[in-house]
């Protein structure tokens, strides 16, 4: 069967470095880091005392009190991101067949944050269960797509992808396959995460993932830097509205790009710890170019995973010196969690937005706090270390890895009539 095309028409964004979508590029651009002390809870005995906070988020802004008691935090973030995204994109009742219109949003934990604050008031009380009448529906990954559908009555495909760190990427690619397959018109795709919590925060502490540059914490996120130490947790989230292009086409809507291969694939090696040569890495890439119908040496830009983790840092170098060759010195490299931090299944959707928009805007955020060259990684690369770069860009791949060996790239490409 013939594949439709798939763009990219509305966008949307909640960060630590900006509460909206042009906020959040305009400091990406700029370099800004969004670095702070933990405010949601006392970190005073914590091994890590910082991460990536949103900033300035007043929930009753956007919701009434009875919404704020059904929704959990990670939700609060993916509502808000996608009303900016479904606003962008200008689709309505009037020009768009909401029977057509699929939600596919994805959260790696989920209502992490509802779950610990039900559990502390349990455990610090006289043991009588006083559990919220909404905490599990609020504990579901999937309850966001849900709740964005029933807002506007979105009757297409619904649901959750989760594979980690990698699951927003997966939302991604599942709502481009959805189309091009001609199963929707239109999907709201997208991740958001609100990890940072006692469990969050002291549970990947624990397992040695995240950085304790306690006095240094501002430039304690330094991807592919000889003297990392583990990421710094995050927080927001991304959407995307993705669209069958005749569609979009028919009711005038800006493009901003086009997605135009996918790949996936498993490192089958560790629960949490890469493959040593970077074979899931180099794999997904591989098969996001073999799916667009393209060669390595047509590709201008990646943005990594690139978390600041001694190992993931190596082994995403090495699968791109594998891929590539010769042409991995042309291509344009960054590292956007040096500015964000991990948003962990919230990740892989705002690094989207950053890729699509390095493409049209030409410019590619730089990846900052980078000190000392790390020896086992390839010199010649170009990670665009410290400085934003401004270069014609025609495609760009966009990596999320994730715990459990999960492998996901999205390929996309300027649009072109």
């Amino acid at each position: 069967m013939e594949l439709k095309r798939v763009v990219i028409t509305g966008l949307g964004a909640i960060t630590p470095i900006g509460n909206t979508f042009p906020e959040f590029w305009k400091n990406l651009c700029a370099g800004v880091n969004g670095v702070g002390e933990i405010t949601r809870f006392d970190a005073s005995k914590f091994k890590t005392r910082f991460a990536f906070e949103v900033k300035n988020f007043d929930s009753l802004k956007y919701f009434d009190r009875k919404e704020v008691r059904k929704f959990d935090l990670f939700s609060q973030f993916a509502i808000v991101a996608s009303d900016e995204a479904i606003a962008d994109s200008g689709i309505t009742p009037q020009n768009t067949d909401f029977d057509n219109v699929g939600v596919i949003f994805s959260s790696g934990i989920g209502g992490i944050t509802s779950f610990s604050e039900d559990e502390k008031e349990f455990f610090t009380g006289d043991g009588t269960p006083r559990f919220s009448p909404y905490l599990i529906p609020k504990l579901l990954p999937d309850l966001a797509a849900g709740h964005i559908s029933i807002k506007y009555g979105f009757r297409g495909p619904n649901f959750a992808t989760l594979s980690a760190c990698a699951s927003s990427l997966n939302a991604i690619i599942e709502s481009f396959n959805y189309i091009r397959y001609n199963r929707a018109s239109v999907i709201v795709a997208g991740g958001a995460e609100a990890p940072i919590t006692e469990p969050g925060i002291g549970g990947f502490g624990n397992m040695k993932a995240l950085s304790t540059r306690n006095e240094d914490y501002f430039t304690a996120s330094r991807p592919f830097d000889a003297d990392r130490d583990g990421f710094v947790m995050g927080e927001g989230g991304g959407a995307l509205v993705l669209e069958e292009l005749e569609h979009a086409r028919r009711r005038g809507a800006h493009i901003y790009g086009e997605i135009a291969g996918a790949g996936l694939s498993a490192d089958a090696h560790h629960q949490t710890a890469p493959h040593p040569e970077g074979l899931g890495a180099y794999l997904s890439m591989k098969r996001a170019i073999d799916d667009a119908g393209m060669k390595p040496e047509d590709i201008d830009h990646i943005n990594t995973h690139g978390t600041s983790t001694p190992l993931g840092d190596t082994v995403e170098p090495m699968a791109i010196d594998r891929l590539f060759g010769e042409h991995a010195y042309k291509i344009s490299i960054n590292a956007t969690k040096s500015m964000t931090g991990h948003l962990l299944g919230g990740s892989g959707a705002v690094e989207t937005i950053a890729s699509l928009m390095a493409i049209k805007d030409g410019i590619i955020p730089p990846t900052i706090n980078h000190f000392t060259d790390d020896p086992t990684i390839d010199p010649k690369l170009d990670f665009t270390f410290n400085k934003a770069k401004v270069r014609n860009i025609n495609t760009a791949l966009c990596n999320a890895f994730g715990f459990g060996g999960h492998n996901a790239t999205l390929l996309l490409k300027k649009y072109e009539e």
